[in-house]
């Protein structure tokens, strides 16, 4: 059965309206998220000296961004949401691109690593796989993306005002390989809980070179 086209436009402007008006709120829910394995995850990874430039794919309020920064590296935040932004700006003082996920505007080979912490579901199934050739692209030789998402049975609609797709491993897996990444590492978390408690899937990937690339 094929599936129906989607509405892009309606999806972006969706979203990034129910974080618009709660962004004050997902400030203070985040704040105190401990994402270091995930931040250590990345960087490990990286095979070039810092300092790193690393793009934060969907940063938010800038508290990752701060936490690279903290850590001697070169953040550039990307940001759908206006008001995130502003947020994330203020927070690290960190550079911060105000771009949709499903519109991006990204130099080529610029960036060591890729920060994808709960942004990338969002991108519906039929665009991923330009999304994530356009993160290729951006990544220098041998640079690392990293992805965590909440984990599903592939199932993908809206979820509370915002549009998700939710990946399994085998299909996230499918999607990274097919876009030319090789898998480094997967976890789940929050880290020492059973699996059915830990409804996060985080992957590293390191970009494969491709024959059509500068």
């Amino acid at each position: 059965m094929s599936q129906p086209i989607l509405d892009l436009a309606l999806i972006t402007a969706k979203t990034l309206e129910h974080y618009n008006e709660r962004a004050a709120e997902f400030r203070e829910g985040t704040r105190e998220h401990d994402v270091k394995q995930n931040i250590d995850a990345l960087l490990r990874h990286i095979r070039g000296a810092p300092p790193l430039r690393i793009l934060d794919l969907g940063c938010g309020p800038g508290r990752d961004l701060a936490a690279f920064r903290t850590l001697g590296h070169e953040p550039i935040g990307l940001e759908g949401s206006p008001r995130l932004a502003t947020m994330a700006r203020e927070h690290s003082g960190c550079e911060v691109w105000e771009q949709d996920f499903l519109a991006l505007k990204l130099p080529a080979g610029r960036f060591d690593g890729i920060f994808a912490n709960a942004s990338l579901f969002h991108v519906p199934c039929q665009e991923l796989p330009r999304v994530l050739g356009e993160l290729h692209v951006a990544l220098k030789p041998d640079g690392v993306l990293f992805t965590s998402n909440p984990r599903g049975s592939n199932e993908e609609g809206w979820n509370r005002g915002r549009y998700g797709a939710y990946h399994d491993l085998e299909s996230w897996r499918a999607f990274l390989e097919t876009a030319a990444f090789s898998e480094l590492e997967h976890y789940y978390r929050p880290p020492g809980l059973p699996l059915e408690q830990q409804p996060w899937l985080a992957s590293v990937w390191r970009k494969n070179p491709v024959s059509d690339e500068r």
